[in-house]
């Protein structure tokens, strides 16, 4: 599987203590150039700098070439990189927040998949539990729509609630 990550997904993973997250979904997640220029920013918190100063082996970092098209220069440098690279590699999916920036993506045919969909992606998988990432997400500067945590915590709620349900004795007596 080819998943490419914009730099916010990998910020908020990591703020949460939940990068290895990734490489536990998908195996390996690749980068642009750019996002790791812009993790490595000044104004970005000290455990992000660090942690892309010593990427992880499950994390790619690629070289983007290419002009940006038209209807991406509105969007930052990585998340054209990103969106660039997705395409150039037919990534399966590509990890953006931003919505101009996943709208750009889903008109290139692509998946794409922010960070509370890689925090439900875990939870239905039993590696974490959904309401308390939350919880500490949104105790970040991390924003997003209130709808959209309420609309992951109820399926997430829904699934639990699923299978906890035993099925009926069919035992004869």
């Amino acid at each position: 599987m080819i998943v490419i990550s914009n730099n916010s997904p990998l910020r908020y993973l990591l703020l949460i203590d939940c990068i290895e997250l990734l490489p536990a979904l998908f195996a390996r997640v690749t980068i642009p150039r750019e996002v790791q220029a812009e993790l490595q920013r000044p104004r970005t918190p000290a455990v992000v700098r660090t942690w892309i100063a010593h990427p992880p082996p499950w994390l790619d970092i690629r070289q983007v070439s290419g002009t940006v098209e038209a209807d991406l220069v509105t969007l930052d440098g990585g998340e054209q990189e990103a969106i660039l690279l997705a395409h150039a590699l037919r990534a399966d999916v590509v990890l953006l927040d931003d919505r101009e920036a996943r709208k750009a993506a889903i008109r290139r045919a692509r998946r794409v998949m922010g960070t509370v969909g890689v925090l439900e992606l875990a939870a239905s998988r039993g590696l974490i539990d959904l309401p308390a990432m939350c919880t500490r997400l949104l105790a970040t500067n991390f924003r997003i729509k209130a709808y959209i945590i309420q609309n992951a915590l109820a399926r997430d709620a829904t699934r639990r609630a699923a299978a906890q349900e035993q099925p009926p004795d069919t035992q004869e007596t």
